[in-house]
């Protein structure tokens, strides 16, 4: 066998590499496009690439989905168990009994059957703190590398404050793993490019943000090159500038089909007696129907809209792999400058306590909002201090400084891009491995494993 590293790179395109970018540069020569699957985000797609199978088989159809047995809306789960297909790291045991496996930050990295795994994971404290942190397999990982490294910077790897910190932090994580353990495979997260794409789009100032990556990857490439790792770089996929946010939830409402429940003056989602009702997952949107009777006018409420490039029903889904339980009766695609928001509510005084707030796991749909401090703050460095006093001082707060302007975002994913150099993208050091100019998403996963068994 071969010990390769996998870089996730998220959000590299072909299209970035230029001047700033002399380290990836090395290794243009051994790299292909990757065609994406549709919903081309995070968890499916790093799903398809370590199943080789699609959703309608591994069952994640996107960051979260609607949980019909518990009736709620969840994204960024983290239990490995979710996954419903034979895993890599399975397969690769099954050739070869010595193999081994690190994940180092990428996804549903808990209640997984690896020898090693670090995870971002928050401590979420009985007096409302969340405190930054990260989970490992085995837990004396991620006390060695709190103690190493400094703690997980939870805050710079998400939020207002993303930085190249939390990449640099993964990567000396990675290679604090190598040096102890010596996997077979480690899989590597890098997902600082990801980010200030969406803040500014693909053709903003990335120029500092494209050095800090490219000096980073040049860091591991060097370190796991110098101890016999094969390398590939790969993203999963590309983002595109978008100007236009589309709110499929407050349409559903105009229509009547959505149900919500008011406390002390703010609405909330309801989706267990909604009729029908949106998880907006970046360009992709599922749509979940209470009653089939109801699927035809749904469908032809969003037939009409501007910026809705395709409304697929049971056949559309079967067509692009889609067919899954978890998956909505109706599923939108947005238009290439078009992305969609969780949005229900048509008066921002009366938004849901966590909507101004970094709350992954309590919004009904993904917010690239909380990248963004709100600009209507007369002075939210103040604001921050003040709330950041009142945690110290043991009081309850909320760290109410996301806007509810959707228009700030200029970046977003999810729909397969127009061209393939704007597209997710394929490196290795091992040119001789690659066959195509173009891959599958689904065969990266026996690309990888070419990777490790083909002497």
């Amino acid at each position: 066998m071969k010990r390769t590293v996998v870089l996730n790179v998220v959000g590299l395109t072909r299209s970035l590499l230029g001047a700033k970018t002399p380290n990836l540069n090395k290794l243009i020569e051994g790299s292909a496009d990757i065609r994406a699957i549709t919903p081309a985000v995070t968890c499916t797609m790093q799903t398809t690439y370590l199943t080789g199978k699609l959703p309608r088989e591994h069952g994640i159809v996107g960051n979260g989905w609607y949980f019909r047995d518990l009736g709620e809306v969840m994204f960024w789960r983290q239990s490995n168990r979710l996954v419903q297909s034979e895993k890599i790291w399975q397969s690769a045991r099954q050739r070869d009994a010595a193999f081994t496996c690190a994940n180092s930050f990428w996804w549903y990295n808990m209640v997984t059957d690896l020898e090693w795994a670090v995870t971002p994971r928050p401590l979420y404290c009985a007096d409302g703190k969340k405190l930054p942190d990260c989970y490992s397999i085995p837990p004396e990982l991620r006390e060695r590398f709190n103690r190493e490294f400094g703690q997980f910077p939870l805050f710079q790897f998400w939020g207002p404050a993303t930085s190249i910190t939390a990449s640099d932090w993964i990567g000396k994580a990675a290679m604090a793993i190598e040096e102890e353990h010596q996997p077979t495979l480690q899989l590597v997260y890098l997902p600082h490019l990801d980010y200030i794409l969406q803040k500014v789009g693909p053709e903003g100032d990335l120029d500092r943000d494209l050095s800090e990556i490219d000096t980073l990857c040049g860091k591991l490439i060097d370190f796991f090159r110098n101890r016999g790792c094969r390398v590939i770089v790969l993203s999963e996929y590309g983002i595109t500038p978008v100007s236009r946010p589309l709110h499929p939830n407050r349409i559903l409402r105009d229509a009547g089909f959505l149900s919500l429940k008011v406390d002390l003056g703010r609405e909330y989602l309801d989706p267990g007696t909604s009729r029908a009702f949106a998880v907006a997952d970046h360009q992709i949107a599922h749509i979940y129907v209470k009653n089939r009777n109801d699927i035809p006018a749904v469908q032809h409420l969003f037939s009409g809209v501007p910026g809705v490039e395709q409304v697929l029903g049971a056949e559309g889904k079967r067509r692009y792999g889609l067919d899954h339980e978890r998956s909505g009766e109706l599923l939108l695609i947005a238009g290439g400058e078009s992305w969609f928001t969780y949005y229900f509510w048509n008066d921002d005084s009366r938004a849901p306590d966590y909507a101004r707030t970094v709350n992954i796991h309590a919004k009904p749909g993904y917010d690239p909002c909380e990248l963004f401090l709100d600009p209507k703050l007369p002075a939210p460095k103040a604001k921050i201090a003040w709330t950041l006093l009142k945690k110290a001082l043991g009081f309850r707060y909320l760290m109410e400084v996301i806007p509810l302007d959707a228009s700030l975002v200029k970046g977003s994913h999810g729909r397969v891009t127009d061209r393939a150099d704007e597209g997710p993208l394929f490196m290795t050091t091992e040119p001789e491995l690659l066959e195509a100019p173009l891959i599958e998403a689904e065969q990266v996963r026996d690309l990888l494993l070419k990777h490790i068994f083909c002497e």
